[in-house]
């Protein structure tokens, strides 16, 4: 007769000490996890009702096996890629989508957005303050061949206040007849700063739009996608954007982007994308549908198990005393989360933890690097079926005051489970972090 077991049997303990976690860290992280059921069963009652959103889509525009079917060429009469853009409208409840491979990266997706609706003359505002770092160049911040900047684009922001909210008043000013689009980044990205709930990027829309309606509003989705119930599009952004190898291909997407929104506004992408007169029509999906469908798919439960990690990870490193965002208490708007470490060590030492836990490359020692279109080195850990996949495990942060480490992924709960007990090995190992 077999006996009970609990999450931590003998066996279990054992094979952690296997991989690398002495018995004190996971004693510590068991602790830890005791008092996080309450979040846990709420994070997975969110990913319920966000699998049966997507099932109803894939209901609702009848998907089928011939969905997946290769096509090759231009593209022409690709059902299965016209199909999930029908999906993905359905999902975020827009009236239209363009999904595709040919989408490189989620930089890529808010390039051709920004560029497709602005023209010379327009300007851009970004009222949450300085963009992603790889935006810089998009839009001419930082100087780089072809930026909005070099057509004749302008750009302004509004700072946060110092609580992280919105300054609403000095938004008003900023605001002028040039003023075209509003990008509005959910994340938070290499700050640390709070990452918006899709409340309260609402709020900020119908605030806009009050003063000037025909202003489109762009949200920046990425690391976003399922954490909540309603996404920003809900509650009246006119495109939302993202990638696909962070949470809504599953991790199953090798590749890819996506932008939702006004039809008007993502026939202008398809155009930006592919050529004047074209437009969404040619794109071949060259193999890929079924990965695309299958990671929707998986997408909920997958952005759950990295959103228990996310909760985990705070409530272990703010046990310990550094600055964590969000705390281990506040709700999720993302799956990023944010430790300040306010040294170098403390960043490289959580990363080389994280790249151990990896299925792929475990053995590989990251480093800080010279990464384009960052402005300091960044050290990168990420072993990943999919390169760059943020949705798979993964840890990144600049070489740089506050000298904080950003924290994302996990395609199932125990791996991310491990990777924050290998992080917290790490920094005990090399002095970080005593746990006496």
């Amino acid at each position: 007769m077999m006996s009970d077991k609990t999450d931590y049997t003998p066996d279990i303990a054992s094979l952690y000490q296997e991989l690398g976690v002495r018995k004190e860290v996971l004693e510590f992280g068991r602790e830890i996890e005791a008092g996080l059921k309450e979040r846990f069963a709420a994070i997975d009652e969110t990913a319920e009702y966000n699998q049966l959103k997507v099932i109803q889509a894939m209901q609702k525009n009848q998907v089928s096996e011939g969905c997946f079917h290769y096509a090759s060429g231009y593209g022409y009469n690709d059902a299965g890629r016209d199909t999930l853009e029908d999906v993905y409208a359905s999902v975020f409840h827009t009236e239209s989508a363009l999904v595709r491979p040919q989408i490189t990266c989620g930089t890529h997706a808010l390039a051709i957005a920004l560029s497709a609706n602005l023209r010379p003359g327009d300007e851009l505002l970004s009222p949450v303050g300085k963009p992603y770092d790889t935006l810089e160049e998009v839009i001419g911040i930082r100087p780089s061949k072809g930026s909005l900047a070099e057509y004749g684009v302008s750009y302004s922001q509004v700072e946060l206040l110092e609580d992280g909210t919105f300054d609403y008043e000095n938004i008003r000013k900023a605001i002028h007849e040039k003023t075209k689009m509003v990008t509005i980044q959910r994340s938070k990205g290499y700050q640390t700063r709070p990452s918006f709930s899709v409340e309260q990027i609402g709020e900020l829309i119908h605030f806009v739009k009050d003063i000037r309606p025909d202003i489109i509003c762009m949200v920046d989705n990425c690391y976003g996608e399922f954490v909540e119930t309603i996404e920003p599009s809900d509650l009246g952004a006119d495109l939302v954007v993202g990638s696909l190898i962070k949470n809504p291909g599953g991790g199953l997407a090798p590749i890819g982007g996506y932008i939702a929104g006004r039809k008007d506004l993502i026939d202008a992408c398809g155009y930006r994308l592919t050529s004047p007169g074209l437009g969404k029509e040619v794109g071949a999906s060259l193999g890929v549908m079924q990965s695309f469908y299958q990671g929707l798919f998986l997408a909920p439960t997958v952005t759950a198990g990295a959103l228990k990690g996310a909760v985990f990870a705070a409530n272990i490193y703010e046990r310990l005393g550094y600055p964590v965002i969000p705390d281990g208490r506040e709700s999720r708007h993302d799956i990023i989360q944010a430790v300040t470490f306010g040294k170098p060590e403390g960043v490289i030492a959580f990363c080389k933890g994280i790249q151990s836990a990896a299925p792929v490359d475990s053995f590989v020692t990251p480093i800080p690097w010279a990464m384009p279109g960052y402005d300091s080195d960044v050290i990168m850990a990420a072993g990943a079926f999919v390169q760059g996949s943020s949705i798979e495990l993964s840890a990144d942060g600049p070489i740089k005051p506050p000298y904080a480490v950003y924290f994302q992924g996990g395609l199932t709960w125990p791996h991310a489970r491990l990777g924050i007990l290998m992080s917290l090995e790490y920094l005990v190992r090399e002095g970080v972090v005593n746990l006496c």
